[in-house]
């Protein structure tokens, strides 16, 4: 393969040793149909310039990318799945295939899988994805990258050819096997699995090795696990209120699907909000709202205290205490800096920013269900300066409802207001993804194997992204 200056391998997570993951084989899979492949990713690790056929080669067949692993490594971990601890979870339709260096930078990023075939960690399933399960992650990944929410990105989707039967969508359904860019898989399961058999030289393993390769500023810390659980805990909290900001509702926060570096990863029942509801949920069996939008930081929070628990075999509880003590102050000053990014406003600090991000909440919920989420703040960006009262919803805006919170908009300055002269925000409407248009666009590829209207949808996504400015 050709290989760039910019592809760093850096395979570190092998360096852990057999207790944290098994080698694995790949599937050997009847077809290999490349159906996305993130070229904007690629570049940034290196891996631009592979041919299509290569692309396959390595993300389909699962070829070792040079100087890197010598082969898959499925990841053993635990977890708390709806706060009930499951000790026989792991890597059971995936595996960590790959690690580099970020280009112009110097974070280690992943290359791991999704359906990419089983496992021992599989129980019983067949480790597969479906096609649309694939597209549904790709959608979920890319528009929450262009609102600025940390993400893992869909590197990869290669259709292979396997009728699938499940239970929950007509059968059989198309496959696939998709990888992923992510910053990290190091999950808190990962630290639950060793804090479960209560090798505490393990967990003091993992704190080193996060620490070397996520945290290097912590490198000389005086007490490692708790300053490594205030690192966590700070991304964490970040990430949180990105959510909250996105309207974006997970669906199944449990353990196992959080990560130190507080990315958002792994799209399964996903949600974007049609409109304000802090009881909405995603995941059609999250029967009494766990994991509804509302109660997401609530969710964080619990799974950073399960967390703790490992770390205390490796540190005092009062200062393991006192780290998970700052969410709350992290967690509503990252939320007030999101909401402002969102709206496009520079930060007037203390009160004033407080006040403005909670009239912003309740006129969106004062809005009801004629009040769309995304539409509020592609009509609010940047303020007075936007484009509100010349939107379709400007009589909704000049009602009382919105009196409060105009009155404090008026004392904002716009961020970057030139961000309002791009193409994007000539448009009517921004770009949401509610699941009806979701269904739409698996329709077409399930009935037509028309991917036309997805390429589409992630060219005006992608669009959105350049427009918005937020960092995605």
């Amino acid at each position: 393969m050709p290989v760039s200056p910019d592809y760093r391998p850096d395979p570190k997570f092998m360096q852990l040793g057999p207790e944290f993951s098994d080698p694995v084989t790949a599937a050997d899979f009847p077809q290999t149909i490349l159906r996305h492949r993130n070229q904007r990713a690629a570049e940034t690790v290196g891996l631009g310039a592979l041919t299509d056929a290569e692309w396959i080669g390595h993300f389909g067949r699962f070829a070792p990318l040079p100087d890197n692993q010598p082969g898959p490594l499925a990841m053993r971990y635990h977890g708390h799945q709806f706060r009930n601890y499951n000790p026989d979870l792991g890597d059971g339709r995936g595996f960590l295939f790959a690690q580099l260096r970020e280009a112009g930078g110097d974070r280690l990023l992943d290359l791991a899988t999704k359906g990419s075939g089983q496992t021992p960690w599989s129980r019983r399933g067949d480790g597969r994805l479906t096609l649309k399960g694939g597209m549904r992650e790709i959608l979920a990944a890319t528009l929450l990258e262009a609102l600025g929410v940390p993400t893992s990105r869909c590197f990869s989707l290669i259709e292979t050819g396997e009728p699938l039967e499940r239970n929950d969508e007509p059968s059989p359904t198309r496959s696939a096997v998709m990888v992923r860019l992510s910053h990290s898989h190091m999950r808190f399961g990962t630290f639950q699995r060793q804090a479960f058999f209560q090798r505490a030289d393990n967990v003091g393993l993992l704190v080193d090795h996060c620490i070397d390769a996520y945290f290097p500023e912590l490198t000389d810390a005086s007490d490692r696990p708790v300053a490594l659980l205030e690192a966590i805990v700070a991304r964490t909290a970040r990430l949180a209120s990105r959510w909250m900001s996105a309207g974006f509702v997970h669906g199944v926060l449990n353990t196992d699907n959080m990560v130190v570096t507080g990315e958002s990863f792994d799209y399964g029942p996903w949600r974007f909000l049609p409109h304000n509801d802090p009881n909405f949920t995603a995941a059609y069996f999250d029967e009494t709202g766990l994991y509804s939008f509302g109660r997401q930081p609530e969710a964080a929070f619990w799974n950073l205290q399960q967390l703790a628990g490992c770390l205390s075999l490796v540190a005092e509880s009062d200062a393991l205490i006192a780290a998970l003590n700052g969410f709350g102050t992290a967690y509503r000053d990252e939320l007030r800096a999101a909401m402002l990014a969102r709206l496009g406003l520079k930060g007037q600090g203390g009160e004033a920013d407080i006040d403005l991000v909670n009239a912003a909440f309740r006129a969106l919920a004062e809005g009801g269900e004629a009040l769309r989420w995304e539409p509020f703040f592609f009509d609010w960006f940047c303020g007075v300066e936007g484009r509100a009262m010349a939107s379709a919803r400007a009589g909704l805006y000049d009602g009382e409802a919105f009196t409060a919170f105009r009155a404090l908009l008026a004392g904002f300055e716009a961020d970057r207001p030139e961000r309002l002269a791009h193409p994007f925000f000539a448009a009517a409407e921004p770009e949401e993804l509610l699941v009806d248009e979701v269904e739409a666009l698996w329709a077409a590829i399930a009935e037509r194997d028309d991917w036309a209207p997805l390429t589409d949808k992630l060219e005006r996504i992608e669009a959105a992204r350049v427009g918005w400015g937020l960092g995605g």
